[in-house]
């Protein structure tokens, strides 16, 4: 039987993509910034069995669609972009290869999703460095939170992943701080995995 490790490389092959957006986003000083909502949103994913509240500020941009070509195909995903605080969160869904399903609850493919994304990202970053990883459920949603930190966007980072798969569709959604925001960070991260 395979394991699930192959199933999960399209989803770190998104996030792998998907940092050089997020890098730039965090050293952009655009001369017009996005327009930030004033009233906090409701971010979902996997029909609502992922969902938090961003608090007011964060301005959304709709990422660009997977492509067949690099493993993603069906990926979408929106990028929230707080411009005074510098901090991006990234929410992606990307459909399960091969027809593959998965429970909402499952270790094999959970364990196999943050090895995937942390072998990307030690590939990717040549600082990325693991600093804590957990896991934790939100009703019946089992979710694995990766810790780490890395230089992007011209200055080092705080980020944390959080992986989580449903039926036919994995999803990640990262949050990438700069690092002299800690308690901001935490704070928000605090909000999505509800205190755990």
């Amino acid at each position: 039987m395979p394991s699930r490790f192959s199933r999960t490389r399209p989803l770190a092959l998104c996030a792998l993509l998907l940092m050089p957006l997020a890098g730039a986003a965090l050293a952009a000083q655009p001369a017009q910034p996005p327009a930030a909502s004033t009233k906090a949103q409701t971010v979902s994913t996997l029909g609502g069995k992922f969902s938090f509240t961003l608090p007011a500020g964060y301005a959304q941009t709709a990422l660009p669609p997977g492509e067949a070509s690099s493993g993603t195909a069906g990926a979408k995903g929106i990028l929230y972009m707080n411009p005074a605080q510098r901090r991006v969160v990234m929410v992606t869904e990307v459909p399960i290869p091969n027809g593959v399903t998965t429970d909402d609850n499952d270790d094999e493919f959970l364990s196999g999703a943050s090895e995937g994304f942390i072998k990307q990202q030690t590939q990717a970053l040549p600082d990325f460095k693991k600093t804590g990883e957990k896991r934790f459920t939100l009703g019946k949603l089992g979710v694995e939170q990766v810790d780490s930190t890395a230089s992007m966007g011209g200055g080092p980072t705080l980020s944390s992943t959080f992986l989580a798969g449903s039926g036919p569709t994995m999803s990640l959604v990262q949050v990438i701080s700069r690092a002299n925001d800690k308690a901001g960070h935490d704070a928000l991260i605090k909000g999505i995995n509800k205190g755990q």
